[in-house]
């Protein structure tokens, strides 16, 4: 039995988004195992960023559950709670396809963002800050360090003070995945995090995700278009198309599906050989 089936961190279950008329998800289950990296994949406009704003909490789907299963025993029907407990309670963290940082702050002052909600308890909701009393002081330092400790697993710690907008694309991205780690999630999920990158900052990339696995046990979810990336790093791969799940499993089963093949030609399941031939795959 796969680690997805028997020891699930997060559960998609049924799980519809209608939007108006349009069906953008239907039906669809899934399950993310507890320490792995699954990738959710398909052709433009398959549903998959959809998926991930009703895991996050932007969207609230029509049907179907998302549990969020943490470490501690505790269980989270994400569909029933905002966007920032998401974050606080449930332990899950994203990033944007379009990267959103604050531009005019420094990367350490992004990085402190992050951990706002516990610098706010340990202010007594403003007071201790203000008076700069004890605890405060102690979870500030705390905060600092995982900053200053994130900068330099994603090699920006030299530039711990210059604006995030000065950043070239790629450290752009990493910060963004930095920032994220600051909340320390149990689940985090990244939505094209190799997109514009060269082939250096995609091998930078796959060592960072393994690392963050392996080091601190956090479980991955992403969307990804390349296949590169997904191959070598996946230990599980979903593939959606016109927002139903049309294959489930290992990354070496999956690419050879000729469901997941036909999809991302473009053609019926029954010309899959015809077009291989032509094309010379």
């Amino acid at each position: 039995m796969s680690s997805w089936d028997t020891n699930p961190v997060l559960t998609i279950e049924h799980l519809t988004m209608r939007f108006g008329g349009l069906v953008a998800i239907d039906d669809l289950s899934f399950n993310v195992g507890r320490g792995d990296i699954t990738a959710l994949i398909g052709p433009n406009g398959a549903g998959k960023t959809t998926v991930f704003n009703c895991v996050t909490g932007f969207y609230k789907p029509t049907e179907g559950r998302v549990v969020m299963n943490r470490t501690n025993g505790e269980h989270y029907l994400l569909e029933r709670m905002a966007d920032f407990q998401i974050s606080a309670k449930a332990k899950v963290a994203r990033t944007f396809q379009n990267i959103r940082l604050f531009g005019g702050m420094t990367l350490l002052e992004n990085l402190m963002v992050a951990q706002h909600n516990p610098l706010m308890l340990a202010s007594g909701y403003s007071l201790a800050g203000i008076f700069g009393l004890a605890t405060f002081r102690k979870a500030e330092r705390q905060a600092v360090e995982k900053a200053r400790y994130w900068l330099e697993k994603t090699a920006l710690i030299d530039r711990a003070d210059a604006p995030a907008a000065d950043l070239p694309y790629g450290d752009q991205r990493r910060l963004e995945i930095a920032r994220a780690m600051c909340s320390g999630p149990e689940l985090l999920c990244l939505d094209e995090p190799a997109a514009g990158l060269n082939p250096k900052e995609s091998g930078e990339l796959n060592a960072l995700l393994q690392y963050i696995r392996k080091e601190h046990g956090t479980s991955i979810l992403l969307i990804e278009h390349d296949m590169s990336v997904v191959m070598e790093i996946s230990d599980h791969v979903v593939v959606l198309d016109y927002g139903e799940k049309i294959s489930d499993g290992t990354a070496a089963a999956v690419k050879d599906d000729p469901k997941v093949i036909a999809a991302y030609l473009g053609v019926p399941d029954e010309e899959v050989d015809a077009v291989e031939e032509e094309v010379g795959i």
